[in-house]
């Protein structure tokens, strides 16, 4: 299985944007997606507060489905279970199942709610994907486990620990599902289990999962090396690409997850190096700003998937993704790729070059290096309106022009984007990565005139 995790936290791309992306996905060589809907799952009935205002419609997530399917991708949903569930417990309707009442961050496993609620929601999202064959529970970076009140009491009375604690939610979550869905099969993070001993493990009665490895961010402009053919539980493989100059929360992890069976006999290796997650991310959690846009993170992840198709990153895997992805050439040092581009966002992912390589630039350079504008239209003239048209008149044909020409690109950018994403997608990047620097140039021209 070679999954590429969709991480709709933020972001989220239009079905049809999709339909375009699928194919592409499996010319590259996966041959699964990892779904995280979170707030873009039409939930129904009470769970209904959840749905984002541009939420997925039921016709949707089948259609969805239908493109995967064409395509050969199998459809793993993803649905966090204990810890990452800030658009669930921002509600206030649901604050009270908090591990720590001030955090949005994790459940509190204590209260019989919550595993009510998750019943309730496992429920909505398995019901709508009835071909898929693996339940993904997430179940990472469960923070503040262990420090709230109910949390404390429980392990005072029982002579317990956070990773008994753990144990006990993610089985019982595991129970519902197997009692439930009889035969689906379940995927979880590896994270919170590295913090267990082998021998508490080697107790619990957990009936089957697959335990993946989180992904380990590493610094930029690195590839994913070969995966390892000697993985155990303790040391997953896995590295990241990212492009450049973006924001640093931009990338695609490639990492190669274990597949191991805890059951009462402990945990049964299961390796299988030809596995792998790719995950373009959205958001790092609910409330963070963007990461990188899918169509500019597609070359890294072309990148990442041919690697694991061929074994590494060899002359082969080059001109696979020079040639699908429509480039003359790349370089990996600088994380560039030359050339138009023939991938569905390729404008877009030429757009953000521009962005994030000459718009601060040109607009900083100006206000900073413009003598005229110092001299003659500092703050202090701007604030008062007073200076000498003779002085103003040297610089105010080139700020017009500089204000135009950024102007009618970012109003060419903004149409390719809602092409692919949804409003509220396009306002967040544009307020991230646009208006900084273009409303201290537009601010400069309103004041000019």
């Amino acid at each position: 299985m070679r999954l590429v995790h969709l991480d709709l936290k933020g972001a989220a791309p239009r079905v049809s944007y999709l339909e375009q992306v699928f194919p592409l996905l499996s010319q590259l060589g996966a041959n699964g997606i990892l779904i995280e809907y979170e707030d873009m799952f039409p939930f129904k009935g009470e769970l209904e507060i959840l749905k984002s205002p541009y939420a997925y419609s039921e016709e949707d997530i089948e259609r969805i489905q239908q493109l995967a399917e064409l395509h050969k991708l199998e459809v793993v949903p993803l649905v966090q279970t204990f810890g990452h569930v800030e658009f669930i417990l921002k509600h206030e309707k649901y604050q009270h199942l908090r591990e720590v009442e001030r955090f949005p961050n994790s459940f509190n496993p204590h209260v019989p709610d919550t595993l009510a609620l998750l019943k309730s929601i496992l429920s909505q999202v398995i019901e709508k994907h009835r071909r898929s064959t693996w339940i993904h529970i997430g179940a990472d970076e469960v923070f503040h486990l262990g420090e709230g009140t109910d949390s404390k009491n429980w392990m005072s009375r029982n002579r317990g620990d956070t990773g008994t604690m753990f144990l006990n939610h993610i089985k019982e979550v595991l129970g519902f599902v197997a009692a439930q869905y009889w035969g689906l099969r379940v995927l979880m993070w590896d994270d919170m289990l590295r913090k267990i001993s082998a021998g508490a493990l080697r107790g619990e009665r957990m009936g089957t999962a697959a335990v993946a490895p989180k992904p380990s961010w590493w610094p930029p402009r690195q590839v994913c090396p070969v995966p390892s053919r000697s993985l155990h539980l303790q040391h997953g493989s896995w590295g990241s690409t990212r492009s450049p100059r973006h924001h640093p929360a931009a990338g695609t992890s490639a990492h190669v997850p274990i597949l191991a069976s805890l059951t009462e006999s402990g945990i049964a290796k299961h390796v299988s190096p030809a596995t792998a997650w790719l995950a373009p991310l959205r958001r790092y959690d609910h409330y963070s700003v963007l990461c990188e846009l899918l169509p500019v993170g597609i070359p890294s992840l072309a990148i990442c998937l041919q690697t694991l198709v061929n074994g590494g990153f060899t002359e082969e895997t080059k001109r696979k993704v020079l040639e699908t992805l429509g480039f003359q050439s790349m370089q990996l040092e600088q994380s560039t790729c030359e050339g138009r581009g023939a991938f569905p966002g390729a404008e877009i992912y030429h757009m953000v070059e521009q962005v994030n390589g000459h718009l601060k630039e040109s607009v900083l350079k100006f206000l900073e290096e413009e003598s005229a504008i110092k001299g003659w239209f500092s703050l202090y003239h701007r604030k008062h309106q007073f200076g000498n048209p003779r002085n103003m008149e040297t610089f105010g044909s080139k700020v017009l022009k500089l204000h135009e020409d950024w102007e009618n690109f970012v109003r060419d950018l903004r149409a390719h984007l809602e092409r692919v994403y949804f409003p509220d997608t396009v306002e967040e990047w544009m307020e991230e990565n646009v208006n900084p620097y273009l409303d201290q140039l537009r601010d400069l021209v309103r004041d000019y005139r």
